[in-house]
């Protein structure tokens, strides 16, 4: 992917932008998949919680890098031709997690009416806003990453009601 989205000025911003994907994306790409590991253990929240943290983690380290090495549409161009001819994209980060969510409502730990895969892109949108606020902002605009990652799953609001009444 590297070779096709270079310009003429080697070392510049989308090198940057590009050695940061090759850096961070195969461990967010990891931690996307290891939740499948988690189906049906523990509590569904718990086992989001930590994929929400990985996302802010890894949307502030890439979007600094990925803002200059846009500037161009035909960097833009480029780039988006390259991540379909690797075959990345968004369906790349959700459909591991809209995975994990069907499988966990198949076994009732997911509420019915969930729809795993919008809930997946949620949650990395939730991620993507978190990582925005604090590059153009500053950390301390809002809550703290791990307080924003506890919100982001809190608020998808997954698990079934208990139907216990007191």
């Amino acid at each position: 992917m590297a070779v096709s989205l270079r310009d003429d000025r080697p070392g510049g911003s989308v090198d940057h932008f590009l050695a940061l994907l090759q850096d961070r994306l195969p461990l967010w790409l990891s931690i996307l998949h290891a939740v499948s590991d988690r189906i049906g253990k523990g509590c569904v929240a718990d086992n989001l919680l930590p994929v929400a943290q990985a996302g802010i983690d890894y949307y502030i380290d890439v979007q600094s890098a990925a803002l200059p090495a846009f500037t161009s549409p035909n960097v833009t161009v480029r780039f988006r031709q390259a991540i379909r001819d690797n075959g990345l994209g968004p369906r790349t980060e959700t459909a591991p997690l809209a995975a994990y969510l069907a499988a966990e409502q198949r076994l009732g730990r997911v509420r019915s009416d969930v729809d795993p895969e919008a809930s997946a892109r949620l949650l990395i949108a939730g991620c993507f806003h978190r990582a925005y606020i604090e590059m153009f902002v500053g950390a301390d605009a809002g809550p703290t990453r791990e307080a924003s990652a506890v919100e982001i799953v809190r608020e998808l609001r997954l698990e079934p009601v208990s139907s216990t009444v007191a």
